[in-house]
């Protein structure tokens, strides 16, 4: 339903946990990115290079798009995009990690903040 007062804007919260099984593999993948960007600046190419060799989430962050999550969607049109990539410790054992039937279902959630380490912008 649309009214005046309803925004058509809508906020989508992800949040994925990804084990690195390949840290070597995903590192090159990164590099081969930030060679192949042509839109990306020679001085800004340097300081990627460098922070996707000394930290996998950074590498994470250099090849994950969201715009890929949404890109073909018909009715919508992606107006910004963030995304962010740390690394944690991961035990799927203890309650912080325990999804429960809400978290399966409530389009609400919030989620848990992603993190210092990543890049955003518009799109």
């Amino acid at each position: 339903m649309s009214t005046p007062e309803t925004s058509r804007y809508v906020r989508l919260h992800v949040e994925l946990v990804l084990e690195i099984t390949d840290p070597q593999e995903l590192t090159e993948a990164a590099l081969t990115r930030i060679a192949t960007d042509d839109s990306m600046p020679d001085e800004e190419r340097t300081h990627a290079r460098l922070a996707v060799r000394e930290d996998e989430a950074e590498a994470l962050a250099y090849l994950v798009e969201p715009s890929e999550l949404v890109g073909d969607v018909p009715g919508l049109e992606l107006v910004q995009g963030s995304w962010s990539s740390e690394q944690i410790d991961y035990d799927p054992g203890t309650v912080e990690w325990d999804m429960d039937e809400d978290d399966l279902t409530d389009g609400d959630n919030e989620g848990v903040d992603a993190g210092e380490t990543g890049r955003s912008g518009g799109l």
